[in-house]
């Protein structure tokens, strides 16, 4: 087993994350396998966030960013929903090592041990017992492949969150440098990423906040064997000698990760710079792979700069202020935006704008969010807690439903458009949720009955549960089982179902079974009935007993779970595209295998939903539908006829000037 190690210097949001993540596709498109090449290389991916929380489920999106939602139901950090984007792996709880967790959150932790006389008397310490759980830990989740294929892991990769100097980050450096022994020698590779800022005064890369970093990195028992160096440029050579000079690298050991448009192109950059050569040099396994082959990463990276056609997303929320918090959103966005060669623009929307007390007392923000909303192709509303801002997203409902622009709502989203539709159609004027409004007289949205009410921690209804189509022909039925790289797993009743996530190409030839790409997600018809498995995570549900009444109104809720008393899917039959769902699709959409509600969405705001549901499943034959790259008019939902030109091989990346 081989350990790649990733820690940070300087600043905090270096993109640990998404380095980590490049050097896993670097390293798997090398083809590791027991030191031989083998196109099918095993990895696993571990975060390390040092703060006490047993898991990111608490934490405020302003604080730590969205909280990624895993298949077991692990809420984690989000940058292992870099690791599954980028690797197109499925992490488990496991993956991600806290303090808290090491310390009392789990069966066998440190006070578990210890209350059980584990420790025979022993003055339980930080240094064995907490850095020998810590490697323990590693070491035997490491060996646990995660890409769905059998056969030992080639290489771990970590990374330790925070910053080199954080107090709280001093257990793990103590157990890392232990490991790294423990391991030994050509086993264990240290990239540090550092930041080497430009001063707009004088124009000079600065070292020295470097050099500090890899200092106090080797003074708790590190030394790194690589440096990755963010920086707005690439590193002039006159730079790269004097970080090897005092910082005791080779100066071929030197990365630059300069600004990019998109991270896509990470995996390159590293590639041009021979940061595999570098890793297998400390591994000691040089002349045991292949160069990497990237052909995919390269030619999205270079689509990724040159689309030009135009969708505009309105998102409605109450964390706008804040693009991480809506990270896999936009990821999700990106991806379809991608798939049908549009430029995604994201017009963030603060929800409470939209509502009458901000026209009182900030009439100017007030216009504002309205212009944007009215002005855009379509809309989404993602998930959230709390009060604030829940009626400028029912007004967002509300607007899309009347004036027929293509809606996604998601959990909240989803929530928000029954009440609306509860208020407008059913005329229930106090229509709300059990938890804006606990003694309405009309709740829809209700608190799950198996819930927690004092305990906030890991009590919601989390990870991947079954959805069931209640109706064939629906929108969202449709896109799954007809979108964009997916398959079609025909089974009849007296066959065994086998697990979703175990299903191999092998398995599908063999069922005679239809395969249009690589897949991100099965969906299985079994005898009559079709379902799908998404991730959630919500404490509050529609109420079934006000889902007679809202379909006699109109509204359809196309997905419910195994009881049929849990609604998954909402729509709204006559319109283009309105449909909420409760699990967070968001979670599963991985770069050229967009989740099919979000591509949905794009195709809705573009006109050419029609075009993709009635088509095969793949933008080849979408594109050819749309006259492969002629110039012909299509009209957006906004009723403006534009110029279109679907380009073989483009794509925007770009959000309103965020980085995705």
């Amino acid at each position: 087993m081989k350990y790649v190690l990733v820690t940070g210097g300087v600043v905090s949001g270096l993109g640990k994350g998404v380095t980590a993540s490049s050097i896993g596709v670097l390293l798997k498109a090398c083809g590791l396998r027991n030191c031989q090449y083998h196109p099918n290389t095993h990895f696993n991916l571990f975060g390390l966030d040092p703060y006490l929380n047993t898991d990111a489920g608490t934490m405020s999106p302003f604080e730590h960013g969205e909280v990624f939602v895993l298949d077991d139901g692990g809420e984690v950090d989000l940058d292992l929903g870099n690791y599954e984007r980028f690797m197109d792996i499925k992490l488990t709880r496991d993956n991600n090592i806290t303090t808290g967790k090491i310390y009392q959150a789990s069966v066998g932790s440190v006070i578990d041990k210890e209350r059980k006389g584990d420790y025979l008397g022993k003055t339980v310490q930080v240094v064995p017992h907490i850095t020998d759980e810590i490697q323990d830990w590693i070491e035997r989740v490491a060996m646990i492949p995660v890409d769905g294929k059998e056969g030992p892991v080639d290489v771990c990769v970590i990374e330790l969150g925070g910053t080199i100097g954080d107090i709280e980050s001093m257990p793990f450096i103590e157990a890392l440098g232990q490991f790294s022994y423990r391991v030994g020698p050509g086993n264990f590779c240290l990239i540090h990423v550092s930041l080497v800022p430009v001063l707009n005064v004088v124009g000079e890369q600065k070292t020295k906040p470097t050099q500090h970093s890899v200092r106090g990195l080797r003074g708790q028992g590190l030394t790194p064997n690589i440096l990755a160096c963010r920086s707005t440029v690439a590193l002039d050579d006159n730079v790269k000698g004097k970080l090897s000079q005092f910082c005791h690298v080779p100066e071929q050991n030197i990365i630059t990760l300069y600004d990019v448009p998109n991270i896509w192109h990470i995996p390159l950059l590293l590639r041009d710079q021979k940061a595999h050569e570098a890793i297998f040099k400390v591994l000691n396994l040089q002349g045991t792979t292949k160069e990497p082959l990237l052909k995919e990463w390269t030619s999205r990276a270079e689509i990724c700069d040159g689309l030009h056609e135009p969708v505009r997303i309105a998102m409605v929320g109450k964390y706008t202020g804040l693009s991480d918090a809506y990270l896999s959103i936009l990821k999700a966005l990106l991806h379809a935006s991608v798939d049908l060669r549009k430029k995604l623009v994201i017009d963030w929307i603060p929800a409470c704008d939209l509502e009458d007390a901000t026209e009182k007392e900030n009439p100017d923000a007030y216009k504002a969010a309205w212009k944007l909303l009215k002005g855009a192709d379509g809309i989404l509303v993602p998930g959230g807690f709390g009060n604030r801002g829940v009626q400028g997203k029912i007004l967002a409902a509300k607007y899309a439903r009347e004036h027929r622009i293509p809606y996604l709502g998601i959990c909240l989203g989803m929530q928000v458009a029954v009440i609306e539709f509860a208020r407008s159609v059913l005329n229930l004027r106090d229509a709300n949720s059990t938890e804006f409004d606990p003694n309405t007289k009309n709740p829809c949205v209700i608190f799950m009955p198996e819930g927690s009410k004092t305990h906030m921690g890991g009590t919601m209804r989390l990870g991947s549960r079954r959805t069931y189509f209640q109706i064939k022909d629906c929108k969202s039925a449709k896109l799954f089982i007809c979108g964009f790289n997916y398959v079609e797993i025909i089974i009849s009743k007296a066959s065994y179902v086998p697990q979703v996530y175990n299903i191999t190409s092998a398995f599908i030839e063999q069922r005679c079974c239809r395969l249009a790409k690589p897949f991100a997600l099965c969906v299985i018809r079994y005898g009559n009935r079709t379902f799908i498995d998404e991730r959630h995570r919500h404490r509050y549900e529609v109420n079934p007993d006000m889902i007679a009444r809202l379909e006699n109104a109109g509204l359809s809720f196309t997905g419910k779970d195994e009881t049929s008393q849990r609604m998954e899917i909402v729509e709204l039959p006559n319109h283009p595209y309105f449909i909420g769902v409760q699990f967070h699709p968001e979670y599963k959409s991985r770069p050229g295998k967009p989740s099919p509600l979000f591509l949905g969405l794009i195709a809705a705001a573009c006109g050419q939903l029609d075009t993709l549901i009635q088509g095969s499943g793949s933008q080849g034959n979408l594109s050819a539908k749309l006259g492969n790259g002629i110039a012909m008019e299509k009209v957006y939902q906004k009723g403006t006829t534009k110029p279109a030109k679907v380009l073989s091989d483009g794509l925007y990346s770009y959000c309103n000037g965020v980085q995705v």
